[in-house]
């Protein structure tokens, strides 16, 4: 499994996370070497807790044999990273859904790490939460269902309500073509990037970081039966009712070619709640 697919990025996320005290190494003139020496040596670097505890929950026995397979595709470490997890947060995970693949992950993690892992089905009812008390809320793989019922707007101000000033609304999504419109493209799973912007910055969130970790140039968009064509759904048939599906099944070829694919091609987006 590749844990790091860029040095400098992860390095530089975490260096974000640290508290000042850690990335502040005051030195005078009149410090010697022995004397830097053992300051340094006596910080406590949080980098590495958080490292080790990501890595457990990652790599951790208990996670489902078909949820570590899909590593590679979604590059949990990764991503984690580049969103600004941290030890000890309160973290809310929309929609998780049964297989609640992130799930396995991060409840482990904050629970390992003296945070709070939160599961929220219906933002409109309840965030679960206070106001103003989760570190993060993670979106995955929803943006295409709430544009159709009419949800993004009224569940994003639910997000920023939730949230600490200062804490990360983080965003994985299968993407659109830029420019498409998203009354067509969401029944098909996908979304454009400047629709989700637009939408958090509409919200009151602070665009942060976007990151190609989950990029898949194979993915055209163009599936008989949407993103649900591609893993892990796989989709090979017509499903009742869907009016856009293609009539007949799959053949065996062409299952093949779509499982080549992998999974969808996806933004990866960090958007901020002002402080």
């Amino acid at each position: 499994m590749r844990l790091l697919a860029s040095t400098s990025v992860v390095a530089t996320v975490l260096a974000l996370a640290l508290p000042a005290a850690a990335q502040v190494l005051p030195t005078t003139a009149s410090e010697t070497p022995a004397e830097r020496t053992a300051r340094r040596a006596a910080m406590t670097p949080p980098v590495l807790l958080e490292d080790a505890a990501l890595q457990a929950a990652v790599t951790s026995s208990t996670r489902p044999a078909a949820d570590v397979a899909r590593d590679v595709y979604r590059h949990p470490v990764e991503s984690l990273t580049f969103w600004g997890l941290t030890p000890g947060t309160t973290i809310v995970e929309i929609s998780p859904g049964r297989a609640g693949w992130w799930t396995a992950i991060l409840k482990p993690y904050a629970e390992a790490t003296g945070g709070q892992y939160v599961a929220v089905n219906n933002p409109a009812e309840s965030m679960v939460v206070a106001d103003g008390t989760a570190d993060m809320v993670l979106v995955a793989r929803a943006f295409h269902n709430w544009h159709r019922a009419g949800r993004t707007a009224p569940f994003l101000q639910a997000f920023h309500k939730a949230l600490k000033p200062g804490g990360i609304l983080a965003i994985e999504q299968h993407r659109a073509i830029e420019g498409t419109n998203p009354d067509q493209t969401a029944s098909t799973g996908y979304v454009s990037e400047s629709y989700i912007i637009k939408a958090a910055q509409d919200a009151g969130f602070v665009l942060e970081g976007r990151s190609e970790l989950n990029a898949n140039p194979k993915d055209d968009r163009d599936h008989p039966y949407g993103v649900w064509t591609l893993p892990p759904v796989r989709t090979s048939a017509p499903r009742n009712g869907v009016a856009t599906d293609r009539p007949t099944p799959l053949t065996e070829a062409e299952r093949a070619q779509y499982d080549a694919i992998g999974e969808s091609d996806r933004m990866t987006l960090r958007f901020r709640k002002p402080a």
